[in-house]
């Protein structure tokens, strides 16, 4: 039995990284719910159906837009200590990238609620693999004997980092910021790791 495969276009990086920041600029400026593919073929010069050829759906559009926007990967962060690891991550955005990842991401909170098509895209493309990078560092301190291996506070880092960036902004009503995460790291994270 033969299976159908989606013909796709060759699309440049260059015309690829294009389109991403377009998609982002309008997710930015009219959210997830008005962003649409007619508006996203408008703004790129592109058509829809190259649009839908290449990545199928709105969802997948946008969670690959993200992805493409925080192209670094936590693999090769390896500092010796889980506090040099931490920071290490932290330090690769810098304050103006902060600010518009969590206008982003304040815009999509709702739509992944509403929406588990996009919900499960960016799980897939955006937060497993952020869970992965993460649970190594984790798994390198215990190894090192930082962090005992029984530590109940473990499997809730990344409930404590997402924390961090969702409170600031909702009870001081401004973005995270580099000193901010620095100090919520070693305020917060690190000594509920008892380090």
């Amino acid at each position: 039995m033969e299976t159908a495969t989606t013909r796709r276009t060759r699309i440049t990086p260059e015309r690829e990284a294009e389109l991403y920041e377009a998609v982002l600029d309008l997710l930015r400026e009219v959210g997830y719910d008005a962003l649409t593919m007619d508006a996203v073929a408008a703004r790129t010069r592109s058509s829809k159906a190259t649009l839908y050829r290449q990545w199928g759906s709105k969802p997948e559009l946008i969670a690959k837009a993200l992805r493409h926007d925080k192209p670094t990967s936590l693999e090769d962060i390896d500092t010796g200590t889980l506090r040099g690891d931490i920071h290490a991550m932290m330090a690769r955005s810098d304050d103006c990238q902060m600010e518009r990842d969590t206008a982003l991401m304040r815009g999509l909170f709702r739509a992944i609620h509403d929406n588990p098509e996009l919900h499960q895209a960016l799980r897939n493309l955006l937060i497993e693999p952020e869970l992965t990078g993460l649970n190594d560092l984790l798994r390198r301190a215990v190894e090192r004997g930082e962090v005992a291996a029984d530590n109940p506070a473990l499997e809730f880092v990344v409930h404590m980092m997402v924390g961090g960036f969702a409170a600031r902004d909702l009870i001081e009503d401004r973005p995270v910021d580099r000193a901010f995460l620095a100090a919520y790291i070693d305020a917060v994270i690190l000594p509920a790791l008892g380090v």
